[in-house]
């Protein structure tokens, strides 16, 4: 981080806890894929969130954050690229079939590589990163070291929250026996995923 790092480290961390722990992309379908596949099946999926958004977050400081920074209108195009891939993956959620044709075979969870790379289209992703880059790296030689610790603490604060957000659903999914109540959560969660991106644009930024 820039000078003066021991005072941005409680901000930074702050900042980490609450945009990786808030209702988004990363979140609800986490939370989806527990309630249809269990928390144990779902670990790639959190892993690959969890790693892949430090990584994402690292190569934009070293490289796309001034891009960022100099032209904005990249980022725009970017998230509304991933806001049309999201919609699809909501459809995808709300019109999957319920626990027991899962059981059946029909249907698998997402898995580490496709988490990670996930996070190169997910609009909320591209808004924490080039947010956290901008506002808590300085640039020049120090950029590397600065990344990286920032990288640390979402690592922590992104694996935390997508355990939780696993670990509901897994017991909504638990609670949640017949077909039909299981159908209504996973387009809840459609729902929501959808919902997430409102905020994301509402600035129209």
């Amino acid at each position: 981080m820039a000078a003066g790092a021991g005072g941005l480290l409680l901000p930074a961390l702050a900042f980490a806890v609450a945009t990786s722990a808030t209702p988004g992309p990363n979140n609800m379908m986490v939370a989806a894929s527990g309630a249809n596949f269990g928390f144990r099946r779902t670990l790639p999926h959190m892993l690959g969130v969890a790693v892949g958004f430090p990584v994402m977050l690292v190569a934009l400081a070293l490289g796309a954050g001034e891009v960022f920074r100099t032209w904005p209108g990249i980022e725009r195009g970017m998230r509304f690229a991933g806001a049309a891939y999201l919609l699809w993956l909501a459809w995808r959620i709300g019109s999957a079939p319920p626990k027991l044709a899962v059981a059946r075979g029909a249907g698998r969870p997402l898995g580490f590589f496709q988490a990670a790379m996930f996070q190169w289209v997910n609009p909320k992703a591209w808004v924490i990163a080039v947010g956290a880059v901008v506002t808590f790296t300085s640039g020049g030689g120090a950029v590397l070291a600065q990344s990286l610790a920032l990288a640390a603490l979402f690592l922590v604060a992104s694996l935390s929250s997508v355990a939780f957000w696993t670990g509901v659903g897994a017991g909504a999914g638990r609670l949640l026996r017949r077909s039909a109540a299981l159908r209504a959560f996973n387009v809840a969660m459609a729902l929501l995923l959808v919902a997430s991106l409102v905020p994301l644009f509402a600035e129209g930024r």
